[in-house]
């Protein structure tokens, strides 16, 4: 990737807000886009800038902005950006020190600790990163005074006001030239790297770790944790070697993922191929995507799915964290695996099951009610100890040293862990592809009725629930979710491209998650009015 002309992209493309494709679009995680295809550039982030400071504004939100960005090539052009705005509309910033690379579970970390125990002068903040995203795309993400990701209402009010702003060729957006914004007296520096490395033993047992002489290693992909890693180590007196400290907006050092792109994305295995080869090194090794906020967990058996792992940590955690409420529960949402109901279950906890997106989890893990929340694509985060919030963020951080502290304290890693389960629990096989629709077709499933599923069995098993609303909050899945005793399978439209995709899970072997595969595809288009056709999904490790 050439890295200038990205830069120069970002500064000289204006996009043309009737162009659907170059509007402002918050999704579950953010505005993204590249500034090659004029998605990503500098008018994006004066709009969503200038919208934020006019959303705090009218919402009483006068205390710290916390801003933190990653590795990314188009990352610190877009946070300047953003400065020369804020700055302009008198908003203090709190910037990172020596300007360090932040991780985004830092910054939520930050906005809480701020906010415990106000009303008043409450923090909040952005993140400037498209998280494992490739090297061309940049990324902007708003977490409210609760720090977590904002919930769609405040998001679709910034995207809205954003794009009012493009329309308006900028012309309500206040600004400050780059050295003078940076002069600002509103602009401040924040230790985000001490701050959160020192408190970290506040949400991990550091000392069972180091107890157990674990040898450990690390691979931040390049990415925002890249020094945090060693300033663990050195404070808590861990054996973690990093593997890699590289940083390289190219991040030409990746191994290449699944379809020949570059992804940061630690929970798969052609992106994690360089420390899945170093696994007979470390007792332990895991990774982070570029703003940290995802976890890959490698032991001695390879690298562990996330379902796996979300699974294995639940089961630790509500038998190791007496200090949590006896009632906290679990958030996962509808597509992460069926492992984690029947471990709930077996924990005498609550589960709170949610559409797509961490953002459903944040009220929980802020007031005690959840004590762990997590995503099937390798997102989670937990309470501390002593049952407070830690971050309302995802943190791939704590999860991989988690993995580390359920090792030392259970005499067997997080694999071995989750095999126990299998024996316990059953060893179910899940797995997610893809299959072709028309636009009309991906519009009719978002808004798609349970009424419209005819199918009566899946699998050779009587179907028991179909969901088009989340159970835990009766939120709209975008799509829906077909559940039967032995199995179950969800479909969702995707955002950019012309396909929706089909996460199914089987108890009772391959050969049932085949058929439920196979046989989702024939519901899914007959409930959408398209005639019945033998599938041919694609594959999406």
């Amino acid at each position: 990737m050439d890295v200038q002309a990205l830069v120069s992209a970002y500064y000289d493309r204006q996009p043309e807000p009737p162009v659907p494709a170059q509007r402002v679009v918050f999704g579950t995680s953010g505005h993204r886009g590249s500034s090659f295809d004029t998605t990503f550039n500098e008018w994006h982030i004066c709009a969503i800038a200038q919208a934020i400071c006019e959303y705090r504004a009218a919402h009483q939100i006068d205390g710290p902005l916390f801003a933190g960005a990653d590795t990314h090539a188009l990352s610190r052009p877009a946070l300047a950006t953003a400065v020369e705005v804020f700055a302009a509309n008198g908003v203090h910033v709190m910037l990172s020190t020596g300007d360090e690379f932040t991780p985004t579970p830092a910054v939520s970390h930050a906005i809480l600790v701020h906010n415990r125990g106000r009303t008043e002068g409450l923090a909040d903040g952005v993140v400037v990163t498209p998280s494992h995203n490739p090297p061309r795309d940049g990324g902007f993400k708003y977490n409210s005074a609760n720090g977590g990701p904002a919930d769609p209402a405040i998001t679709r009010w910034v995207e809205n006001r954003a794009n009012e702003l493009l329309g308006l060729k900028l012309r309500d957006v206040k600004r400050l030239p780059t050295a003078e914004a940076f002069r600002s007296p509103t602009i401040h520096r924040h230790d985000y790297l001490d701050a959160y490395t020192r408190e970290i033993s506040e949400v991990i047992d550091v000392d069972a770790i180091r107890g157990a002489k674990l040898s450990l290693g690390v691979d931040p992909l390049g990415g925002a944790g890249v020094h945090y890693w060693h300033r663990i180590a050195e404070r808590h007196g861990l054996d973690l070697v990093s593997v890699n400290d590289v940083v390289d907006p190219t991040f030409s050092f990746m191994t290449l993922d699944w379809d020949g792109q570059i992804r940061m994305d630690p929970s798969s295995p052609y992106a994690m191929r360089g420390l899945i080869d170093l696994k007979d090194r470390f007792d332990l090794a895991f990774a982070c995507d570029t703003d940290h906020d995802r976890h890959g967990i490698v032991t001695r058996a390879g690298l562990l799915p996330p379902n796996h792992y979300l699974s294995a940590a639940i089961a630790y955690l509500f038998g190791h964290r007496p200090r949590w409420r006896p009632d906290a529960g679990v958030g996962k949402t509808v597509v992460s695996s069926g492992m984690i109901d029947r471990v709930t279950r077996a924990a005498h906890r609550p589960l709170y099951e949610t559409p797509v997106g961490f953002k459903w989890f944040v009220d929980g893990l802020l007031d005690g009610s959840l004590g762990f929340g997590g995503e099937e694509s390798a997102g989670a985060s937990c309470l501390r100890l002593d049952g407070t919030g830690w971050s309302t963020d995802k943190d791939g951080i704590v999860l991989a040293l988690l993995a580390a502290e359920m090792t030392a304290r259970m005499d067997r890693d997080p694999s071995e862990i989750y095999r126990g389960l299998t024996r316990e629990f059953g060893d179910p096989h899940y797995e997610r592809i893809e299959a072709p629709v028309t636009p009309a077709g991906k519009a009719a499933l978002l808004r798609l009725s349970p009424d419209a599923i005819r199918s009566t069995t899946l699998a050779g098993e009587p179907i028991q629930a179909i969901l088009t609303k989340a159970p835990g909050n009766n939120a709209d899945l975008g799509g829906v979710k077909v559940v039967a005793q032995s199995g179950w399978f969800a479909a969702r439209p995707s955002g950019t491209e012309s396909i929706y995709k089909i996460y199914a899970e089987s108890f009772l072997g391959l050969d049932h998650l085949r058929r439920i595969q196979s046989e989702a595809t024939v519901i899914v288009d007959a409930a959408l009015g398209a005639q019945p056709k033998p599938p041919a999904p694609t594959p999406n490790p």
